[in-house]
């Protein structure tokens, strides 16, 4: 068979899957029971009438969109879970509006990128790597975001937990629960500390809900992926557990994690220098050596071209 054929064959595969995926967003549409009872079952969901523009039409069409890529297993949904809410993405549907963001760039890409290959290159070889090159990268895209987020988020919790760890054996130590203790930091470093601000307050929503301290704590590590917190959470269980103070383990892991963020700090500082040596061959070297050597050139061309 020859080769055009089987490029025509990609690029028409690509423009189909992107236009099904077109379709899908206004066929495809659960039936009124079912929005209801969806409704019932999340509380904070509000109506599809709500919300307007885009986000309703993409809220809408999520579930047909995201059953291509939905995880088979439960452990690939938890861990797809788990990955959305370390980059802060913690609402029950964010997986499925991130799945559909997936379907809808993949689709997007194919179609921009078969076009620009078609375009610049015809029915050629090349036109089939643009088609699969432009589906990849909006395929990957969310997922390149996501793993940004959460990293820069992590970074953030942990250079400001050891302030909210503070703050916390303070509360403690001056008599409050760790429950109303961890509504009192949310409170206070809400605008310095946001990240960790809103992890504290969704986990004392949920013990206010009745839910078991070793579960909200479990959760609160988890959610965050960050180890210093996997620590802690496993240190106040314990001291829940066996009811020793909850103040000195507070005080213990602040003082860790201090030490821990002040060795990073030095570990950076050295870095310095290494990373200061590619700047200085590029820009600062060259324009030394023209100044030092540039008058001593013009003067061996002045000579050379007098004698």
């Amino acid at each position: 068979m020859d080769s055009t054929y089987l490029i025509s064959g990609a690029i028409f595969v690509g423009i189909s899957a992107a236009v099904w995926a077109v379709l899908s967003m206004f066929t495809e549409k659960d039936s009124r029971a079912t929005e209801r009872l969806q409704e019932l079952r999340d509380g904070g969901r509000r109506p599809a009438s709500e919300k307007g523009g885009m986000g309703n039409a993409v809220t809408a069409a999520a579930p047909a969109l995201s059953k291509v890529l939905q995880p088979k297993t439960e452990l690939e949904q938890n861990e797809l879970k788990v990955r959305l809410a370390n980059a802060g993405y913690g609402s029950p549907n964010a997986s499925t509006l991130f799945l559909a963001i997936k379907t809808i760039l993949l689709c997007v890409g194919l179609f921009f990128g078969g076009i620009v290959g078609v375009w610049q290159n015809g029915l050629t070889l090349t036109a089939a790597q643009a088609l699969f090159l432009g589906g990849g990268l909006g395929f990957y895209l969310p997922e390149i975001f996501v793993r940004l987020k959460a990293s820069g988020r992590k970074g953030r919790i942990f250079l400001s937990m050891p302030d909210a760890l503070d703050l916390l054996v303070v509360c403690v130590e001056a008599g409050l629960g760790l429950d109303a203790a961890m509504r009192r930091v949310a409170e206070e470093l809400s605008e310095s500390a946001p990240d960790i601000c809103s992890e504290f307050s969704t986990a004392n929503m949920q013990l206010q809900m009745g839910r078991p301290r070793r579960e909200v704590l479990h959760e609160l590590g988890v959610r965050t992926g960050v180890d210093d917190v996997k620590a802690l959470a496993t240190i106040l269980i314990q001291a829940d557990r066996f009811g020793s103070s909850v103040a000195q383990a507070l005080r213990v892991q602040s003082e860790s994690m201090r030490t821990k963020r002040s060795q990073l700090a030095e570990e950076q500082a050295a870095k310095t220098a290494v990373k200061m040596i590619f700047p200085l061959v590029l820009f600062i070297f060259p324009g030394i050596f023209v100044v030092l050597v540039g008058p001593a050139a013009i003067l061996m061309i002045r000579n050379l071209l007098t004698t």
